[in-house]
C-alpha cells in the first residue's frame, strides 16, 4: 500500500534534510554549468559581451573547420591505438603478476604507481626523457648505442606513437588492477574440472578466462575510450610550440586541447562550447555502441 506524501515526509524527511547539500552542490556544479554550455553552444561568445544567438552556426562551421577534422582524425588514431594496446597490456600484466607473493605484489605496485602519480609531473618527466638535444634521457641511451640525437618532439611522424606510449605506460597499471580482480573472482573449480578433461592452457584462457572476465574488460574499454578521447596534459605539457598548441604541423592537435586553443586562447567560447558538445555525443554513442555488444556477446 501507498504510504501518503504526509506520512513519507515524517519517515524520510531527515534523509531528504541530508540529501538537499549534495543536490545543491550537483546542480550548481554540474546541471547548470552543461546547461550553460549547451546554450553557450548556439551563440557568439567572447566572455566579455554579451552572448549572440546564432542557432547551429557554430556546428557547421565545424564542419568546414579543417583543424577540427585533423583533431578528429588525430583523436581517433589515438584512441584506437592507446585503448588497444592498453587493454591488452594490462591483461598481460595481470597474467604475469596474478599471484599471492611477495614478487607479484611489489611488480603489481611498480606499475600502478603512474596510475596514482600527478599526471603534470609525468607529463614533465615524459618532456625531460625526450628532450631533444643530449641532455635527454632517450637521446643518451640512444648515444650509448653510436646513434645521433633524435628530434623526438620536432618529429611529426614520430608524436601520435609517443603519445600513445606516454597513455598506455601510464594507464596499464589500471587496468592491471581491474584485471587482477577480476581472475581472483573465476572459481578455481572451474579450471580444475578443464585439467581434468585435459584442457591445454590457452584453451582454458580461451574458455574460461576471456569469457569470465567480459565485464571487465567491458569497463576498461569504456573508461579507456572516456579518458582517451580527453587527453590533454600529454599535448599541452609536451607537445605544445609557440605558436601551435598541437605541437609541429598540429600533428599532435588533439579535440580537447582544439577547444582550449579556441575557447581561452582565442575566446570563442561558443565555438569551444559546440566542441565540447560534439566530444560528448561521440563518447555517449561509442560508450553505448561498447555496452551494447558488450551484452550482446554475454548473450551469445
Amino acid at each position: 500500500m501507498a504510504i501518503p506524501l504526509r506520512g513519507r515526509l515524517r519517515r524520510y524527511g531527515t534523509s531528504y534534510a541530508m540529501l538537499l547539500p549534495f543536490l545543491a552542490l550537483f546542480a550548481a556544479f554540474l546541471i547548470w554549468p552543461l546547461a550553460n554550455s549547451l546554450y553557450l553552444s548556439f551563440t557568439t561568445f567572447d566572455g566579455i559581451n554579451p552572448a549572440t544567438f546564432t542557432g547551429l552556426d557554430n556546428f557547421r562551421r565545424l564542419t568546414a573547420d579543417d583543424r577540427f577534422l585533423h583533431a578528429i582524425g588525430n583523436t581517433s588514431l589515438y584512441v584506437v591505438a592507446s585503448v588497444l594496446l592498453g587493454t591488452l597490456l594490462s591483461l598481460g600484466l595481470a597474467l604475469a603478476f596474478d599471484g599471492p607473493g611477495w614478487s607479484h605484489r611489489i611488480m603489481r605496485t611498480v606499475f600502478f604507481l603512474p596510475s596514482v602519480t600527478s599526471s603534470i609531473a609525468l607529463m614533465l618527466m615524459w618532456k625531460w626523457v625526450l628532450f631533444p638535444s643530449d641532455v635527454g634521457l632517450a637521446n643518451t641511451i640512444v648515444s650509448w648505442f653510436g646513434g645521433g640525437a633524435v628530434a623526438w618532439l620536432a618529429t611529426p611522424g614520430l608524436t601520435i606513437p609517443i603519445l600513445v606510449l606516454m597513455s598506455v605506460w601510464g594507464g596499464m597499471g589500471y587496468g592491471m588492477i581491474l584485471y587482477v580482480a577480476g581472475l581472483g573472482s573465476i572459481p578455481r573449480e572451474y579450471y580444475e574440472a578443464a585439467e581434468i578433461d585435459g584442457a591445454s592452457a590457452w584453451r582454458r584462457f580461451r574458455h574460461i578466462t576471456l569469457p569470465l572476465l567480459r565485464p571487465v574488460t567491458t569497463y576498461v574499454v569504456v573508461t579507456g575510450l572516456i579518458g582517451a578521447f580527453q587527453v590533454f596534459e600529454a599535448v599541452y605539457i609536451v607537445f605544445r610550440g609557440t605558436n601551435s598548441v598541437g605541437g609541429v604541423l598540429d600533428s599532435g592537435l588533439m579535440i580537447v586541447p582544439y577547444l582550449y586553443d579556441q575557447g581561452f586562447t582565442h575566446f570563442k567560447l561558443g565555438y569551444a562550447s559546440a566542441i565540447a558538445w560534439v566530444l560528448f555525443l561521440i563518447i555517449f554513442v561509442l560508450s553505448l555502441v561498447n555496452l551494447r555488444l558488450g551484452r550482446a556477446m554475454k548473450e551469445l
